[in-house]
């Protein structure tokens, strides 16, 4: 049985008096115990599909389950076995943190979870802030008490809608820890993000989104390894030459661009000579998930 099943999901609705296709047969399975990434541009129907599969959201067509039960017809089963942070900062403002997590503990029928709850808020940081009232904290330490809410009453699957947007990096590494941990101990985990490295780093698998559409399905090895295995990296003021341009990834005065083996290389470095296109910081690296990512939606889809 898997973790969450996605089976021939589509989401359409009306804008403008058109008709707008947010998702468009969407099928994958997590497995149970995995830790799966789900990666794609703004609008591409992440956040869409994590509605739909917390409730919050009715697809079109197509049915979720979440460890067998349907969200629809079996949604108090289905609640129970979910967890999900979302992105926008959503708490109750007449709360202190301990009372909010009490007060989450009993929608699932918790009387006595105070152990658990003490041990959330010491390994999310939040032990000291556990008497403060909900208005008190930082954006960052409200980021913190939604993954303590969803995590207090130990669901099975556990869904991360961009977790670490906006917050430091002593957060995102203290979460990235403790969600680690309970992934090693049998919690599926959902993960959304735009901070590619975390993906390569903590996904065994990932699927990718585009406009609505699957259009990457595999393990995070494998698809590193569909891509060009080295990226000749080097700053530079001039402009490209369109050939050149037309395969780079530039941020500000650095450019990336990939080359499968030393004879193209020492192409790449021919046709900069020509074009009298002086370089600087000249390095050779291995192409990472965001040049799979970019590569993958620009056009070259790996079907899965």
């Amino acid at each position: 049985m898997s973790a969450v099943s996605f089976q021939h999901i589509s989401k359409s609705f009306q804008s403008g008096g058109r008709t707008v296709h947010a998702l468009r047969d969407v099928s994958f399975d997590i497995h149970e115990g995995e830790f799966f990434g789900l990666l794609g541009p703004n609008g591409a129907g992440k956040t869409t599909l994590i509605s739909i599969l917390a409730g919050l959201a009715r697809a079109s067509a197509g049915r979720v389950t979440v460890q067998g039960h349907d969200v629809v017809d079996d949604y108090a089963a289905a609640r129970r076995a979910l967890g999900v942070v979302p992105q926008e900062l959503v708490f109750d403002p007449f709360f202190s943190v301990r009372e909010t997590l009490r007060n989450q503990s009993a929608y699932f029928g918790l009387r006595r979870n105070d152990d658990w709850i003490d041990e959330l808020l010491a390994h999310l940081g939040l032990t000291d802030k556990a008497d403060a009232n909900m208005r008190q904290l930082s954006g960052g330490m409200k980021r913190r008490v939604l993954v303590a809410q969803a995590l207090v009453h130990r669901p099975p699957v556990i869904v991360l809608d961009e977790p670490t947007a906006g917050v430091d990096v002593e957060l995102r590494q203290t979460l990235w820890q403790f969600i680690a941990q309970l992934n090693k101990q049998g919690h599926a985990v959902l993960l959304t993000t735009h901070y590619l490295e975390e993906a390569e780093a903590l996904c065994q698998r990932i699927g990718m989104l585009k406009q609505g559409q699957l259009v990457a399905l595999d393990r995070t090895s494998a698809l590193l390894a569909g891509t060009a295995s080295t990226m000749l990296r080097f700053k530079t003021d001039a402009t490209l030459p369109p050939a050149l341009a037309a395969i780079a990834r530039v941020t500000g005065r650095i450019v990336q661009l990939p080359a499968k083996d030393a004879t193209e290389v020492e192409r790449l470095l021919a046709t900069l000579r020509e074009a009298h296109c002086p370089v600087e910081d000249l390095e050779l690296g291995r192409a990472d998930l965001e040049d799979v990512f970019l590569s993958i939606m620009h056009g070259r889809e790996t079907q899965p």
